[in-house]
């Protein structure tokens, strides 16, 4: 598969993701443990179906253990925090701080084997915080001490999935079919800690089961083997900028659902963390090139 193709796939997942909030808020008020159990569930039984298609059983079996412990605490811990985030604060503010995880990824990725970090991914870094700041701080519905949990978690939430992305790059021989282990791995986890920690409430009415039955569809489903496929095999830097598109369309789809309320400090949020990446992926760019003209001198 060539690189611009596994690239265009993985923006697939980012897509998905972009439905991510308004599905989760949908759900409600199904606490993220149980919300986890059944999403990883329908996104597990995706990936067998998978595996059965693609007659990659075999493969399955010779993947180590470590690959399958660091994708499922991957799967899993991202999402209880993001579902957890967004019980704990407002969907657009806890939703657009989450995302600063494009960014981190672009960050992260320089600390690769063969990268280097730039001035750019740190100036890059400094704005998508500021975005970040600009929220908790009152850029959308205005800073709210019973909210920074949520807050807190939602940073936690784009430091896990970053790590997690770029680690994956570095497990980039494990075949995209063991993420199904992951999710029903995820599954089991999230199903046990719930019957320990929360109360059971399942998903209330069609909007509910149908909102969670889309998250574990496409979001927490679908999303996860395309966005294994760009991360291995396509460009990890372009699609942590392109990443982007999600928290853009994001917020505006919880503002056309009348979940947000638009305000110039959220749209100013958006777009210092949107730059901010932007900014990064420039320098990332820049980087590439000089290498290929140094060669071609040479």
């Amino acid at each position: 598969m060539s690189r611009t193709r596994a690239t265009t796939i993985g923006f697939v997942a980012v897509l998905l993701w972009a439905l991510l909030a308004l599905l989760t808020v949908g759900s409600s008020p199904t606490p993220p443990l149980l919300l986890n159990t059944i999403c990883f569930t329908i996104g597990g039984i995706i990936g067998l179906i998978w595996v059965q298609v693609t007659g990659s059983w075999a493969q399955l079996c010779r993947v180590p253990l470590r690959v399958y412990a660091f994708g499922s605490i991957g799967v899993f811990g991202y999402h209880a925090l993001y579902f957890s985030a967004l019980r704990a604060a407002p969907a657009a503010e806890a939703g657009l701080i989450a995302y600063l995880w494009p960014l981190l990824i672009v960050l992260f990725s320089g600390l690769l084997p063969g990268e280097r970090l730039r001035l750019g991914h740190s100036v890059g870094a400094l704005l998508g915080f500021a975005g970040a700041a600009c929220i908790i701080t009152g850029g959308g519905v205005g800073f709210q001490a019973q909210h920074l949990p949520g807050y807190g978690l939602a940073l936690l939430c784009a430091v896990f999935w970053s790590s997690y992305s770029v680690g994956s790059r570095l497990l980039g021989s494990a075949p995209t079919a063991s993420v199904a282990v992951f999710c029903l791995l995820s599954a089991v986890a999230s199903g046990l800690l719930h019957l320990l920690v929360e109360d059971t409430v399942w998903p209330i009415g069609a909007l509910g089961w149908t909102s969670a039955l889309l998250l574990g569809l496409g979001p927490v489903g679908l999303a996860f083997y395309v966005w294994d496929i760009g991360v291995k095999q396509g460009d990890i830097q372009m699609l942590g900028t392109s990443s982007y598109a999600a928290p853009l369309l994001s917020t505006l789809i919880l503002v056309a659902a009348g979940i947000a309320a638009p305000s110039w400090g959220l749209a100013l949020a958006t777009a210092l963390i949107t730059g901010g990446a932007l900014l990064a992926a420039r320098a990332s760019g820049t980087a590439r090139v000089k290498p290929s003209i140094n060669r071609t001198l040479r």
